[in-house]
């Protein structure tokens, strides 16, 4: 089964898409506000991965490698040849990982607060938001996600909430998380596996990494990983969640890099 995406725009257009890529146990409406601050001019399509939101019984389900099989033979389905590509966290991860096997195809390279560059990841939080079954655990582990005076609207918990009480989400969301957290320390600590960094420095396309400053998450110290080979911007005050908690600021680097690059 082929995977849902939101659309914006003509995909049909001169101009290469620009493909958004969500983070764990997430879905496309992550992007929503970062949407409305994207000049109207840029295709876009955000995707659901699979196990995820409206594409939770697509073929793809697990790591972050089966999962960009996954999106890139959903792109190849629809006739998308050469695209931008954005992702968050696991989405990140993905992205990355579209660079890295077919450079030829991806005009430009957006990550925000990646996953696979470092082992260092905060497991327990990530087990915390995959199986929250009460309305108090799960606004406790999205309030990990974000900076502390970051607030979490309750809606949002609630639609969280639901999406988990979908037949076969809860299963889904473990699968992948099992996957991420592929590895372990000595002590038994969960660690996730990480990417081929150096290959991914040498890559010919435009590179930006984003990252916030008070990320519970995943560390930001990570992002010195690409320092001299991307555009890095960290951003105070902003923890893992930054589609959400600063739209404007990844909406303006997504928009620098697709102006960057013709088509």
């Amino acid at each position: 089964m082929g995977l849902y995406a939101e659309v914006q725009g003509d995909l049909g257009g001169a101009a290469a898409p620009l493909v958004l890529l969500h983070g764990f146990g997430g879905t496309s409406g992550i992007w929503a506000e970062v949407l409305r601050h994207l000049p109207p001019s840029i295709p876009v399509l955000a995707y659901d991965l699979p196990g995820h939101g409206l594409s939770l019984v697509a073929d793809g389900l697990g790591g972050a490698g089966r999962l960009a099989k996954a999106v890139a033979a959903d792109l190849a389905a629809r006739g998308i040849e050469r695209f931008h590509v954005a992702g968050h966290s696991l989405g990140g991860a993905i992205a990355a990982i579209l660079a890295l096997k077919a450079p030829e195809k991806v005009a430009s390279l957006t990550l925000v607060a990646p996953g696979g560059f470092g082992p260092e990841i905060n497991g327990a939080a990530l087990s915390a938001f995959a199986f929250a079954e009460t309305a108090e655990e799960m606004r406790a582990a999205m309030e990990a996600m974000v900076a502390p005076a970051h607030p979490i609207l309750q809606e949002a918990v609630d639609a969280m909430l639901a999406a988990r009480q979908v037949p076969g989400a809860r299963e889904a969301v473990g699968t992948v998380l099992k996957a991420i957290l592929s590895e372990t320390t000595e002590a038994g600590e969960p660690r996730q596996g990480t990417l081929p960094v150096g290959d991914l420095r040498s890559l010919p396309m435009p590179k930006y990494l984003l990252w916030g400053l008070e990320d519970r998450i995943l560390p930001p110290g990570q992002a010195r990983s690409l320092e001299g080979a991307a555009t890095i911007r960290l951003l105070a005050a902003a923890g893992h969640m930054l589609p959400e908690e600063c739209p404007q600021e990844v909406a303006r680097v997504l928009t620098a890099a697709v102006a960057a690059v013709a088509g």
